[in-house]
């Protein structure tokens, strides 16, 4: 399977916000945008010079499939950077795509902002992300329990 990057568009924000909607996905992913108007306008705030956010889509033979994406973005703090992603389309899981998808997004993040540390959420009963993360080369430095949820905060260091 050709996995690769895409650039994010005005269209994929909307079908990814469509998509993102899936019983599923909303589990074990929150998101941000209440409305599609606000995707939007986070999306193109992400196109600004001073952007504090970076984002891909990710693509399995020809076919955009999910988001990932760096928000949070600010070399002076740390972790420098959190990173969250998506495989919406169902077929694709468990194929290895999200593992791939994630080493190439931080090759690209890293040289482009120069990140030394990246962070990630994800919830305690999403053992399919936090592997993603591990075999990433993420490490689990932190369990908690917010509103009820238990979770893991996991931190990639480059050197």
């Amino acid at each position: 399977m050709n996995i690769c990057l895409g650039n994010r568009t005005a269209d994929t924000v909307r079908i990814y916000f469509e998509k993102a909607k899936q019983p599923e996905i909303k589990a074990v992913l929150p998101q941000k945008a209440r409305t599609v108007e606000e995707a939007l306008e986070d999306y193109r705030e992400t196109l600004l010079a001073n952007a504090k956010s970076y984002g891909k889509t990710i693509i399995a033979d020809g076919n955009y499939i999910g988001d990932i994406w760096c928000y949070c973005i600010d070399v002076n703090e740390e972790p420098n950077a959190m990173l969250s992603f998506c495989i919406f389309e169902k077929a694709y899981w468990s194929q290895g795509i999200a593992t791939e998808s994630v080493a190439l997004f931080l090759q690209e993040v890293r040289s482009k902002y120069e990140l030394n540390t990246i962070g990630a959420f994800s919830f305690s009963d999403n053992p399919a992300s936090i592997r993603v993360l591990e075999k990433s080369g993420f490490t689990v430095l932190e369990e908690f329990t917010e509103d009820g949820r238990d979770s893991k905060y996991l931190q990639y260091t480059t050197h």
